[in-house]
């Protein structure tokens, strides 16, 4: 995800060579797929709407040159549902919130939204983490502020809580 560096010449070599026997698209022992920003890039699993009438995830979506947020959340997830009243002050600040549901399933994201509020655009759904790992997300919640072109310029770990605004907002005017 940085700039220089090229996940083609780079990070997969090293992966297929150290990691194949486990993680190549062969064994898949441990589930992470060598060709997951692939699949990312192309929309792959990682992006199938998962409430009915809201966009799904897509990596056009990214690249539309305005900057957004990217939280990735679980309806299982305590902390995610504390930081609810924060997105929701997000967004009527003017942020354009995306999110990626993990290991969820679309019944429990739509009750979780019911329960507290929807802030977001669009929502993907990421049922084995390949766009959490891709994105190098550990847990949840975490929020990463996104620039016009796709690139992540800051990455929130953890709940969002009152003083992380201003923060997170001067992240996004600067990602402009």
């Amino acid at each position: 995800l940085a700039d220089d560096v090229d996940y083609l010449k780079q990070v997969k070599p090293l992966l297929a060579s150290r990691c194949g026997s486990c993680h190549g698209s062969l064994a898949q022992k441990a589930k992470l797929r060598l060709d997951t920003a692939d699949l990312v890039r192309k929309g792959g699993r990682s992006g199938p709407a998962v409430v009915p009438g809201k966009p799904g995830l897509t990596s056009a979506r990214f690249r539309d040159g305005k900057p957004r947020l990217l939280n990735v959340f679980a309806s299982w997830c305590v902390p995610c549902a504390a930081e609810a009243p924060q997105l929701a002050r997000l967004k009527a600040m003017g942020a354009r919130i995306e999110a990626a549901a993990i290991r969820d399933k679309s019944e429990d994201v739509r009750g979780f939204l019911s329960r507290y509020g929807d802030p977001f655009d669009a929502i993907g759904g990421d049922p084995e983490s390949a766009l959490q790992l891709t994105l190098g997300s550990s847990g949840v919640p975490e929020t990463f502020v996104v620039d016009g072109k796709g690139r992540i310029v800051l990455q929130h770990i953890g709940d969002i809580r009152d003083e992380h605004i201003p923060a997170i907002m001067a992240a996004l005017e600067r990602a402009k």
